[in-house]
Parts: C-alpha cells; sequence; structure tokens
C-alpha cells in the first residue's frame, strides 16, 4: 500500500500537476492579455496608497494584503520552499518566480470569481469561494462538482493544514528535545 501511494503522490505531485499549475498561469496570462504583468506598478501604488475616505468596516488596501498573506503563506510554504532549494537547488528559485509571475492570472482570477459569484447567506454574512463560483457561475449541471469541493476543503483543512504544520514542529521538538512527535502531537491538539 505504501508504495502504491508513493507511486501515485509522485505521478500528481510531480510533472502532471507542474504542467496544470504553469499551463492553466500562461493559459490565463494570455487570456487577461497580461493584465497582472502590465498592472503590476498600478497594484504597487494602490497597497500603499492612503486610504483617508473609507468608511466605518472598510480596511485599506495593505491591511487587506497582509490579511490575505496571512491566509495564504504557511508552514508548508516556508518548508517547501527551503525544501525545493535543498533538493533542486538554487535553480528552484529561478522556477519559483516563473510559476509566481504566471500564478499571479491564476490567483487574479480566483479572487475576481470569487467575488462576482458571492452571496449573502441566511444570516446576511457575505460568502464566495470556489464552491460559489462552481454553483452560481456554471449550469446546474455542475452543481455536484461544488458540493464535492466545498467536502473536499473540510477534508483538506483538517489533514492539510493542521497536520502538516503539526508534523514540522513535532519532528522539530523530536529532533532537538527528544520527546516523541506522538506526544507533542498529543498536545498541540
Amino acid at each position: 500500500m505504501h508504495d502504491l501511494l508513493n507511486t501515485v503522490s509522485s505521478f500528481i505531485w510531480g510533472p502532471f500537476t507542474l504542467i496544470l499549475i504553469l499551463g492553466t498561469g500562461v493559459f490565463l496570462s494570455l487570456g487577461l492579455k497580461g493584465f497582472t504583468f502590465s498592472y503590476i506598478l498600478f497594484a504597487f501604488k494602490q497597497i500603499f496608497k492612503n486610504d483617508e475616505d473609507k468608511t466605518d468596516g472598510q480596511i485599506t488596501s495593505f491591511q487587506s494584503l497582509t490579511t490575505a498573506l496571512s491566509a495564504t503563506v504557511g508552514t508548508g510554504n516556508i518548508a517547501g520552499v527551503a525544501t525545493a532549494i535543498y533538493i533542486g537547488g538554487p535553480g528552484a528559485i529561478f522556477w519559483m518566480w516563473i510559476s509566481a509571475l504566471f500564478g499571479m492570472a491564476t490567483k487574479y482570477a480566483e479572487a475576481f470569481l470569487a467575488i462576482k459569484y458571492r452571496e449573502k447567506n441566511i444570516n446576511g454574512e457575505t460568502v464566495g469561494g470556489p464552491m460559489y463560483y462552481i454553483k452560481n457561475g456554471l449550469s446546474q449541471n455542475y452543481i455536484i462538482f461544488a458540493y464535492l469541493f466545498a467536502l473536499a476543503g473540510m477534508i483538506a483543512a483538517l489533514g492539510i493544514g493542521n497536520g502538516v504544520q503539526v508534523n514540522s514542529v513535532s519532528q522539530v521538538i523530536e529532533s532537538e528535545f527528544g520527546i516523541s512527535s506522538l506526544t507533542v502531537g498529543f498536545f498541540i491538539a
């Protein structure tokens, strides 16, 4: 079973995913006519502009950026970059930059669709995201994919986010202080 999972993992996280991620970024960059490249200076100006005319409940552009980054950058990004440099050498940084440049178009499209197809729930709160733009942006034939995405997101929130971070912490504590990973995991839980 372990060998099967390793084979599937190396296929999914190998060239297939690289082509899918970069291909999507290139496709969206071309479709947006280089929007993310041609407006990059404008974007940086917007981040640091003075937002004196904001009303109650609004946040500045900089606060919005830092909130988005806090939800995006985590242990996986830090450990992932270190691992990529260790395994791939300095050339890994170059390919991360290329992926990031084209990834801007993917992130822009994702944010744009999330805002365009968001809705208010029964409590009057605004909700959005991939499950909503699948449900509201595509025909009703695809609504099952919205529910599947939401289910996969709930499952992933347990294993991907928390699992990776607890694993990283427990490995360091075990190697430095000799406390077993299982004990650290139970303590963090």
